[in-house]
């Protein structure tokens, strides 16, 4: 059973950067489409950021966009999130996902599409 554990979360001010990471258990997130999804308190999960399969192709959510990057890195099992120009309406509870089913070889935005799920990394940005 593939586990996911995110890392790097923590307490920023405004326009500051952290970058999240998310240690696979195996190697087989490498043939996974994997993402970042986060949940504000009192909010329904939201998509942020996925890389397909081979890494060939990334989608973001509007609100991040040109200010957040999703990248991996196969020999060391781990995805990773830069976060930049961080605003205080960023602040939830980040979790990453892979996705070992045909979707994978697209950029799902898609909760549903994930079969695999880390156990989230509090990030908090202050004004």
């Amino acid at each position: 059973q593939l586990q996911l554990v995110e890392s790097g979360g923590g307490l920023v001010q405004a326009g500051t950067s952290l970058r999240l990471s998310c240690a696979a258990s195996d190697r087989t997130i490498s043939s996974y489409g994997k993402a970042w999804f986060r949940q504000a308190p009192g909010k329904e999960r939201e998509f942020v950021a996925t890389i397909n399969w081979n890494g060939g192709k990334t989608d973001y959510a509007d609100s991040v966009k040109g200010r957040f990057t999703i990248s991996r890195d196969n020999a060391k099992n781990t995805l990773y999130l830069q976060m930049n120009s961080l605003k205080p309406e960023d602040t939830a509870v980040y979790y990453c996902a892979a996705d070992s089913g045909l979707t994978r070889r697209i950029c799902s935005m898609t909760g549903q599409n994930y079969d695999y799920w880390g156990q989230g990394t509090q990030v908090t940005v202050s004004s």
